[in-house]
């Protein structure tokens, strides 16, 4: 299967696509990844295939893959399992 490369338009649908439809996931990457337990907005800026950014309130995070993203497909799979590694409050 071909999938679609990182570039700044697929960062910005990625980002886009956080921001509106899993926030939750993007407060629970501020705290646990970002080390940021209270905060009144964390948004994700962008995503390149070593890190994402994020911006909390007024500071900004860059978090780092544990790995170098192949494409757009490896970044969902990844941050799903990024997700999926943060323990249950």
């Amino acid at each position: 299967m071909n999938s679609e490369a990182i570039t700044q338009e697929s960062s910005t649908r990625i980002c886009n696509h956080m921001n509106k439809d899993h926030n939750d996931a993007v407060n629970a990457y501020a705290k646990y990844y970002g080390k940021i337990q209270t905060f009144k907005s964390a948004k994700m800026i962008s995503l390149s295939s070593e890190s994402f950014q994020i911006k909390i309130d007024e500071q900004t995070v860059e978090i780092k893959f544990d790995h170098i993203l192949q494409d757009c497909s490896d970044a969902h799979k990844t941050l799903v399992k990024m997700i999926k590694a943060i323990p249950a409050p």
